[in-house]
């Protein structure tokens, strides 16, 4: 049995704390692996020195829904390259945000199109940000994807949307969120998703979950959600890390 969590997404280069600091919390904490998201070109240098620094950390390639205004051939061809380092374990985060601004809308399904493709033919993972774009989200990979296996990251849909996405075989990441009073929607989905399709996450420095709201979110607390999840499922917690622990695993390859 697997007794140590995985973070299967945090933006440590975003965490206003040192990393030696970020990294006691983790051992503290029993959280062995995190992986690192990407959000824009101007960063990939920096998150794949980070997880070439540190053996805990794990990176993806990828361009963020807000971001695909600035995608060329030229930044595809730089995440192609920086895939070829055995620490890029997928491609992410990527997929469609119609909460900000809806004035681009096909500029995004356009960028996320092209990097489900890139995904295809570098056989890596995609992590997805799907943000009141269920429809488009999941329409779009059912028409492009073409074999790499897909995660929802921050699922924020129904119970009805996780079971179509659970069906395409598709995994699901639960983070602080679950925690939260008010979150009834997102605890429905703590209890009812199938535990082989189901990971943890954070997305530090975001949505810091209960006992810690308000304060700078970090891949230690990921310990809070899988409690959280747990007592929503009346199950041992011991358990509960194994099957999340093993499925991300499995999922990224590492």
């Amino acid at each position: 049995m697997k007794n140590y969590l995985i973070d299967t997404h945090a933006h440590i280069d975003m965490i206003e704390f040192p990393i030696a600091e970020i990294i006691n919390q983790m051992q503290l904490n029993n959280v062995k692996k995190v992986i690192i998201p990407s959000v824009e070109e101007k960063t990939l240098d920096k998150i794949i020195n980070l997880a070439n620094s540190y053996e805990q950390f794990y990176t993806m390639v990828g361009i963020y829904p807000s971001e695909t205004k600035t995608y060329s051939d030229e930044i595809e061809n730089k995440m192609i390259e920086l895939a070829n380092n055995p620490k890029v374990v997928a491609v992410g985060e990527i997929g469609l945000d119609y909460y900000w601004d809806k004035t681009f809308n096909e500029i995004q399904k356009d960028g996320f199109r092209k990097q489900i493709r890139m995904a295809n033919r570098l056989n890596l993972p995609i992590i997805v940000h799907d943000r009141e774009a269920h429809k488009d989200t999941f329409d779009i990979l059912k028409e492009e994807n073409e074999g790499s296996k897909v995660l929802f990251h921050c699922f924020s849909g129904s119970v009805e949307f996780m079971k179509e996405c659970v069906k395409q075989g598709w995994y699901i990441a639960l983070g602080g969120v679950v925690t939260f009073k008010n979150a009834v929607k997102m605890k429905d989905v703590a209890k009812e998703v199938p535990l082989e399709n189901l990971v943890l996450e954070t997305d530090s420095p975001y949505l810091t979950p209960v006992p810690f709201r308000g304060k700078i979110n970090q891949p230690a607390y990921v310990k809070y959600v899988a409690e959280e999840i747990a007592n929503l499922r009346g199950m041992n917690i011991e358990k509960l890390i194994d099957i999340t622990t093993t499925n991300a695993e499995e999922f990224f390859g590492i």
